[in-house]
């Protein structure tokens, strides 16, 4: 397995450019979130690779080994603690291991699977995302001297958002298991808490408080498909 720093490595990190020469793989299901990760990592100087869920990552990992991995815990095909703990225990590591998530409990679970740090959604701080990846790599893979801290925040494209909408629309067609739900009820919240979209928020969080209650779930799927739909409305496609 390469290293692909290795290859794509033509100039030291700077005060501006802090994260140049490094490639970050994402592990995130959502276009939203992840495009706002590729915007970060561009203002930083850093290449993305991206991955939409765990069987993806490993084929990624299995051709270069990137120096960062950040890794979203609401996965649609298992928990991105699981990818945490191998790649916490793999020889060699990768130099800094981070998990992201907008649950409460997400930094105590990551941080419990290995993980050196914690993203907590939404991601849109320039100035934490550098930060937060440059305090775990070694020194010797830092920019020297004074750094700026950038109050940049990032806004990414709303195209974005009505990719993950229209993902819902399919994850709503399917059944109405207990997996089922939870992967949307985790994904939709995301981002929910991604784009600020409060209203988007309350009616997951209010399927939620109804699943959690016992109460019937169709009536409240059917509002959020409503919400949903309006939202797709809203955002004309490309």
């Amino acid at each position: 397995m390469d290293n692909l720093d290795d290859f794509i490595m033509t100039r030291p990190p700077t005060a501006n450019r802090p994260l140049l020469g490094l490639t970050v793989l994402v592990v995130e299901d959502s276009r939203f979130a992840c495009e706002a990760m590729r915007l970060l990592c561009l203002r930083s100087g850093a290449r993305i690779r991206r991955a939409d869920n765990l069987h993806h990552a490993h084929q990624h990992l299995k051709v270069y080994r990137p120096s960062v991995v950040i890794v979203d815990l609401g996965l649609p095909d298992g928990p991105g603690e699981t990818l945490l703990e191998q790649l916490d225990r793999a020889t060699p590591r990768v130099d800094v291991l981070l998990g992201t998530s907008g649950d409460a409990d997400g930094a105590q679970r990551a941080l419990a699977a290995g993980a050196d740090g914690f993203l907590e959604k939404p991601v849109q701080s320039l100035a934490e995302f550098q930060q937060t990846i440059l305090c775990h790599l070694p020194p010797e893979r830092q920019p020297m001297g004074p750094r700026p801290l950038h109050e940049e925040f990032i806004r990414p494209d709303p195209v974005a958002f009505r990719d993950d909408l229209a993902h819902v629309v399919t994850v709503l067609s399917g059944t109405e298991s207990d997996m089922h739900l939870d992967y949307l009820t985790q994904f939709l919240g995301g981002v929910a808490r991604s784009a600020s979209d409060k209203i988007l928020g309350a009616a997951v969080d209010s399927l939620s408080d109804v699943r959690r209650n016992g109460g019937p779930v169709r009536p409240e799927i059917a509002k959020l498909a409503a919400v949903v739909q309006n939202r797709l409305n809203a955002v004309p496609p490309l």
